[in-house]
């Protein structure tokens, strides 16, 4: 018998997770699925609005939930991410939001879960050269494994595919084209690989799930008037439906 195998067993159902959303309705949804839901006021200080509460699994163990929304671009999210991390120590992190698309296979709604997430700015040949020490980034396996289980379940397409990020707003057909020869990427946005980077540094299991809100081809003045609430519903039943499995 495997002497690690209490341990591994432990390891690999978190009982603290933390929630990254990308829009206010998204988390607002999240703490209404969680018990007990209280907004934590030191998280201020770090001029952020946490919510902490429970979730029960299936098998009517807890998982306690620390849930905020992180900011647009790679320094917001990774300042929220090392914040829930040292304030709230989880053993997973999951950060859900939304992209534009790269993949002619896919379409609006659509959902590119970060198998792997690459900068799209940024010369890692430098960066990476500090723990830890990778220029790619990846969701963990066993977090990808539990959200393409919850979304078959809920009939969502999806696929776990390569994520660019960088803090810039893609939407011309020439800076999309530029983006996929630079990376290869399914979709693009400005937060996924901050929030893997900042996991992997600190050594927790991390997920990034990403719906395709458009085609990387919308003006920003435009894109900012569009209704998410469907997507942040859905997005919502998702992770809750995610930590209900772990």
């Amino acid at each position: 018998m495997n002497k690690n195998a209490g341990l591994e067993t432990e390891q690999m159902r978190p009982d603290r997770v933390a929630i990254l959303g990308a829009m206010d309705e998204e988390v607002a949804l999240v703490a209404q699925g969680l018990e007990g839901a209280q907004h934590d006021p030191k998280s201020a200080q770090a001029s952020l609005d946490v919510v902490c509460g429970s979730l029960r699994r299936s098998d009517g163990s807890q998982v306690q939930v620390a849930a905020t929304v992180g900011g647009m671009g790679t320094v917001n999210i990774a300042a929220s991410a090392q914040y829930l991390i040292d304030s709230y120590h989880p053993q997973a992190l999951i950060f859900s939001g939304i992209a534009g698309n790269l993949n002619t296979d896919l379409h609006i709604n659509d959902v590119v879960l970060g198998g792997t997430l690459r900068y799209l700015d940024s010369d890692m040949r430098m960066i990476a050269q500090f723990a830890p020490q990778t220029a790619d980034f990846h969701s963990d396996a066993r977090l990808l494994k539990l959200a393409d289980a919850a979304l078959a379940d809920m009939g969502i397409k999806h696929i776990v595919g390569t994520i660019a990020t960088g803090n810039y707003f893609v939407d011309t057909p020439e800076k999309t084209a530029e983006v996929k020869e630079q990376t290869g990427a399914d979709a693009v946005e400005m937060e996924g690989a901050a929030v893997c980077h900042v996991a992997a540094r600190n050594h927790v299991p991390a997920l990034v799930i990403r719906a395709l809100s458009d085609n990387a081809d919308t003006d920003y003045e435009v894109f900012k008037e569009f209704d998410i609430s469907e997507y942040a519903n859905t997005a919502s039943k998702l992770v809750l439906n995610i930590i209900s499995r772990l």
